[in-house]
């Protein structure tokens, strides 16, 4: 009995241990900043560079110089505090750089959003790998993971840390510097209590009510808010500037990433099914592309059976393909992640089915290829048709490297794949220069026949007016060319005077929109002859002939 007693007792305990270590919290480990004052110094000096390069000013090199300054400022304090960057990530500063010189040579829009996009980017991705260096080996899951949690960090680390200065003072019964909470909570308290006294005794006293209203005349209320709300400003940069540097400095390890689960779910998705997905569209698209090269790859005479005139058939669901091949890429790395293979057999077969599609999908890529190339030969260059043209080749090099991968069975490379097209991608924009291509490419067709679109060019970025001002000036052109090309510059050079459209402010400085400037004065006195109208809308520019054209460019009077 009494041994019965026993073995019940050390079942009870047995249970109960692991129950009681669950409910034990696990405290969080400390940060151990050696030196937070220095910390405190460089994020409140950086705050008042954010203040100092954009207040009331637009974006250009002070974009530039800031995010420099912040890698400067980081990577000091990290350095300082013991802290060595793995050679990894030493690496993601080559994107960085790129696209900040992007952000101070473009003004077409989507390249300059891309540049902001993956600065910001490739930023956070250093401050989430920073110590561990293995960013190239995220899966999906590990960046969706690591960003979260930096944001998590930017809002809690601040304030674990001076949780911790605190804590460490009170242990030692000392206080370093100012008590900033208890004079801020003390302030708070005290200003209603002495705007409620000071009415009553200006109430009281009518000397006491003027002396009272002399000194506040002191003040310029609306410039105190504004210092208010710039100091507000500051603060918030300088607490995100320090959340950031906290969370490269304790939490950029990468110790384990959730590709290297130990014990990973099993996958919810069979071979059978899988196979008969992926045979389907197989089938599906094999189909498909005997059609293609039935009638469109066959040439016009094929395709005026069907009724549709060669044009028609080209400009026909080219964002359809390119959807399909994009959605094609989704469900193979889909299917990859959940489907079971058991055996090197079923692993073959489930490869071989996905070269299959990627061969059949790339047959419909080069269809949509041919598509926008034969829109461009009808209507010349527009951003919607070199956006996609470039977006193709990426695409298709990224299909051809997931069936790589899967066959070699590093399916853990997919999103780094991903993420090093997507950056392709924003670089080629890059080196492009759309605008520039457009007019390069458009204007010289007025020599085979063409008309010229004015109001195209007009509508286009600072970076198209350079070469917009060499083909004005070129003598290979009719009389009606070149008033229409002065009439573009015409549309630009009014946009250029309008108040506040350039400025020589230093803050604001982006090399494209200087050229822009600068090439327009050299040919303000040869545009005298052209007369605008900026009194309704559209603008519209008057020639020496008496042509009129508008600056407004609507594109839905154009087909694709």
């Amino acid at each position: 009995m009494e041994s019965s007693n026993q073995q019940s007792i050390a079942h009870i305990e047995a249970v109960a241990q692991p129950a009681a270590q669950v409910s034990e919290k696990k405290p969080r480990e400390k940060l151990g900043i050696k030196h937070p004052a220095r910390l405190g110094l460089i994020i409140f000096l950086l705050g008042w560079l954010f203040d100092f390069l954009f207040w009331k000013q637009a974006i250009g090199l002070n974009f530039a110089l800031f995010s420099t300054l912040c890698l400067f400022g980081g990577a000091f304090f990290l350095f300082i505090e013991g802290y060595r960057p793995s050679r990894s990530s030493v690496w993601l500063l080559l994107p960085i750089a790129f696209f900040i010189i992007t952000i101070l040579l473009r003004q077409e829009p989507l390249t300059v959003f891309l540049a902001y996009t993956f600065t910001i980017f490739s930023i956070g991705l250093l401050a989430s790998t920073y110590l561990g260096g293995r960013w190239f080996q995220y899966g999906l899951r590990d960046y969706l993971a690591k960003f979260t949690r930096l944001i998590a960090g930017i809002i809690y680390l601040p304030i674990d840390l001076y949780t911790e200065i605190h804590e460490e003072n009170t242990k030692h019964g000392k206080q370093k510097g100012l008590p900033i909470l208890a004079i801020v909570r003390g302030l708070a308290i005290a200003l209603p209590i002495v705007v409620f006294f000071a009415v009553l005794l200006a109430s009281a006293d009518v000397i006491f009510k003027q002396k009272i209203g002399d000194f506040f005349g002191l003040f310029n209320f609306g410039q105190v808010a504004e210092y208010f709300f710039r100091l507000i400003l500051i603060s918030i940069c300088a607490y995100i500037l320090s959340g950031v540097f906290l969370y490269a400095a304790a939490q950029s390890k990468d110790e384990k990433l959730a590709s290297e689960n130990t014990t990973p779910p099993k996958s919810p998705l069979g071979f059978t099914e899988s196979t008969i997905v992926l045979g389907s569209v197989f089938v599906l698209f094999m189909i498909f592309v005997v059609i293609q090269f039935q009638y469109f790859f066959g040439g016009e005479t094929n395709i005026g059976i069907t009724g549709y005139t060669y044009s028609q058939y080209a400009r026909r669901g080219f964002n359809e393909l390119v959807t399909v091949a994009f959605f094609s890429l989704v469900m193979i790395l889909g299917l990859s992640t959940v489907t079971r293979r058991e055996n090197s057999i079923q692993r073959q077969i489930y490869s071989g089915l996905s070269v299959g599609i990627v061969a059949l999908v790339m047959v419909i890529l080069v269809s949509a290829y041919q598509r926008i190339s034969l829109a461009i030969d009808w209507h010349g260059f527009s951003r919607l048709r070199l956006y996609p043209r470039v977006f193709l080749l990426w695409l298709a090099m990224l299909l051809v490297t997931v069936v790589v991968l899967e066959i070699l069975r590093q399916e853990r490379y997919f999103a780094f794949a991903a993420v090093l097209a997507s950056i392709g991608f924003a670089v080629s924009l890059t080196l492009v220069k759309v605008d520039a291509a457009i007019v390069k490419h458009n204007v010289p067709r007025v020599l085979q026949g063409k008309k010229l679109n004015v109001a195209h060019l007009a509508s286009l970025s600072w970076d198209a007016v350079p070469i917009l001002v060499n083909e004005y000036q070129s003598n290979r052109y009719s009389q009606s060319v070149h008033e229409g090309l002065g009439a573009v510059l015409t549309c630009y050079l009014h946009s250029d005077s309008l108040p506040g459209a350039y400025t020589d402010d230093w803050h604001s400085f982006n090399l494209s929109r200087w050229q822009a400037h600068k090439a327009l004065q050299d040919v303000q006195i040869s545009l005298q002859g052209y007369g605008i109208n900026d009194r309704s809308w559209p603008v519209r520019v008057r020639t020496p002939s008496n042509v009129r054209y508008d600056c407004l460019y609507d594109s839905s009077t154009e087909e694709r």
